[in-house]
């Protein structure tokens, strides 16, 4: 990134903590729907919804990330783009998207390594505020995509 280019980022929270996806990924925010369930799935896949004429698998990012998961009013679904496929992930609110200098978004410190250093592809400190900036192609592993991609197949054609 040049100097001067701009980073658009869609901050979400989930518990107390701030995270964000780049706006490239995001295909739509949805208000919270209870999905339709999916026999033998993980813990942290809620179940499918329609979105346009496609199923989405929808994930609870909050408990792929040991939080507490409680429904409220602004709890959302945000749709990611993943080529080639599109993912819902649940957040307790999305609040707001923003514009920051691309160079406010700093990688990782050297201390986040391995698994959770894949899942982050930057830090944004803000004063007192710092917002986690995630990867969204490395939230699910290839396993977890054939998995899912393998319940979803099943119920949307049943």
């Amino acid at each position: 990134m040049n100097v001067g280019d701009q980073a658009q980022l869609v901050m979400f929270r989930i518990g107390e903590h701030r995270f964000a996806f780049n706006v490239f990924q995001v295909e739509r925010i949805l208000r919270y729907e209870q999905p339709v369930p999916l026999p033998q799935a993980p813990d942290y896949l809620e179940g499918m919804i329609r979105f346009g004429q496609e199923v989405v698998p929808v994930i609870d990012l909050r408990k792929r990330l040991e939080e507490e998961a409680p429904l409220a009013e602004e709890t959302r679904i945000v749709v990611l783009g993943l080529e080639p496929e599109k993912v819902g992930i649940v957040v307790d609110a999305v609040l707001e998207v923003k514009n920051v200098p691309a160079e406010r978004v700093q990688p990782p410190p050297n201390i986040v390594r391995g698994l959770a250093a894949e899942y982050i592809s930057g830090i944004l400190t803000q004063g007192e505020t710092t917002t986690v900036v995630l990867a969204a192609s490395k939230l699910l592993t290839s396993e977890e995509r054939i998995v899912i991609g393998a319940l979803t197949a099943e119920v949307a054609h049943e």
